[in-house]
């Protein structure tokens, strides 16, 4: 059994095993990005790069080799199509993401919506030469019932009101051990747009806990998974702290 308004401590492929079909009104993320699998001579290998980056998540390595980020990715996109009528899933194309990103959207073409461009106004310097500074992220956006189409069946916003590029900048740092967190603004513009109050929304991959605290904000009911241990206390201390502000 599912509870709402409930965070559990597990793999998402856990907590997805005991949610029913189409259970979940919308699914909002932002996945690891495997930041830390590199290239070496052509070749994938796994190094820690600065430290921001390799202790961005504690509880794993974020370097799994390209085959298996993608079919556990890919694992995940089929289980949040099952029980979602619409995904809302954040990436970033890195080197330790880019052709599992590329395969999935040819693997999922079918269910693939849209795709939303997060300008966040400010590129982060590139690591290496050569290489395009990163300015942007994407919002793939799946869905189920209606994806041959671009028209949304299921959203709140006017014809012609809403872009395909957001500028909206980088979310701030709500934790030491947590560096890239998602940015409130973007969660409730997803929620003002593509939702209703009441409707239940899943974070698969929780992190700092800004999805569950923008839908207690905008009145939505909220699911969330969060593997590591010290980011799941600190959802915890998150909403305690909310639900404090709200009672006074």
């Amino acid at each position: 059994m599912i509870e709402l308004d409930k965070v559990y401590f597990e793999n998402c492929l856990e907590t997805l095993s005991r949610m029913d079909n189409d259970s979940v009104d919308c699914v909002i993320t932002s996945p690891p990005y495997n930041m830390n699998l590199r290239i070496r001579n052509g070749k994938y290998c796994s190094r820690q790069i600065v430290k921001e980056l390799s202790t961005k998540y504690s509880t794993f390595d974020d370097n799994l080799p390209i085959e298996e980020y993608n079919e556990f990715h890919s694992n995940v996109l089929s289980e949040l199509l099952r029980v979602s009528k619409v995904v809302f899933y954040n990436i970033q194309i890195v080197t330790g993401s880019k052709r599992s990103i590329f395969k999935m959207i040819g693997d999922f073409n079918e269910q693939l919506k849209d795709i939303i461009v997060w300008d966040k106004g400010v590129a982060q310097p590139a690591m290496q030469k050569q290489v395009l500074n990163r300015r942007t992220e994407l919002i793939l956006v799946f869905e189920t019932d209606y994806p041959i189409s671009r028209q949304y069946k299921y959203a709140n916003f006017e014809r012609g009101t809403l872009n395909d590029i957001w500028e909206i900048k980088r979310g701030k740092k709500v934790s030491k051990n947590h560096g890239a967190t998602f940015p409130e603004e973007l969660i409730s513009k997803i929620l003002e747009n593509f939702t209703k109050e009441g409707e239940i929304v899943y974070d698969p991959f929780m992190g700092t806990g800004t999805t569950a605290i923008v839908c207690k904000k905008m009145n939505r009911r909220f699911i969330g998974s969060e593997l590591g241990k010290e980011y799941y206390d600190f959802i915890l201390e998150r909403l305690s702290e909310l639900n404090n502000e709200i009672q006074f």
